[in-house]
């Protein structure tokens, strides 16, 4: 699937994109089996289910999970790889594709002070990943400014349009407030990417908000997780919290 089909799935006509966050390649063919049009990898979840914290994941390891994640579809795949992990736009491109990720988030939060990296630095190192990537790739620009705590609207149309002039295809302003979606949207000229939290709007709501694209982040990989743990707390029951001399019951 090419870059073409997910950057049109941005612009309707069924909006708001919902692309469900797989963390490994079952997950991935559980969403694409339930008809979703495109899937968007979250690193956090991806981290999850390898063992990592999150921010933690070697690149190797991360790029491999998103290359078996789009070896078991046939949709189109957008990959979080965080800040880039320090790779040039020439590498992080080449391993994009070579994974065969159609789409990337890009993150303007600097891992190494855990601050916000300069807009205007953030804004080149878009530019080059658009000159080595072409129109081969999907690019969602996340604006940190209200995850670190820089809760500024202004700030953020400004991080916006310097990315937008970068080419990036999405903005992603994590955990901004619902009711300035549409607001931000129409100042920075492009779509604009909502997150689902547990006690914030539905991806409908959402779309209706203003989000042109929505995404969950880890949360899909965590509530699997806590059903599993149900299960598991329900099979140990079964078993008197013990070995059980019949073994577990199907």
């Amino acid at each position: 699937m090419t870059a073409a089909v997910l950057r049109a799935l941005h612009h309707g006509p069924d909006l708001p994109l919902v692309l469900p966050g797989p963390w490994d390649a079952a997950s991935a063919r559980v969403f694409a089996d339930a008809g979703f049009p495109a899937l968007a990898t979250p690193s956090a979840g991806v981290a999850a289910s390898l063992g990592h914290e999150d921010g933690a994941t070697p690149p190797d390891e991360m790029f491999a999970a998103v290359r078996r994640i789009v070896r078991a579809v046939d949709i189109p795949v957008s990959a979080d790889v965080e800040a880039g992990y320090g790779l040039s736009a020439r590498e992080l491109v080449g391993r994009l594709a070579d994974a065969g990720a159609v789409g990337c988030n890009l993150e303007d939060t600097d891992h190494t002070t855990g601050q916000l990296r300069d807009a205007h630095q953030q804004a080149d190192w878009l530019a080059e990943v658009r000159a080595e990537a072409g129109d081969a790739l999907v690019i969602n620009a996340r604006i940190d400014t209200y995850l670190s705590g820089v809760r500024d609207r202004e700030e953020t149309v400004r991080r916006g349009r310097l990315y937008a002039a970068a080419g990036a295809d999405c903005v992603y302003p994590i955990l901004a407030p619902p009711s300035l979606l549409a607001d931000l949207a129409g100042a920075i000229g492009l779509p604009v990417n909502a997150v689902v939290t547990p006690d914030g709007p539905a991806p409908r709501e959402l779309g209706a908000l203003g989000a042109a694209r929505v995404t969950f982040g880890p949360g899909l990989q965590q509530r699997a997780m806590t059903a599993l743990t149900g299960m598991a707390e329900r099979l140990r029951e079964e078993l008197g919290g013990g070995p059980a001399a019949g073994g577990l019951r199907p």
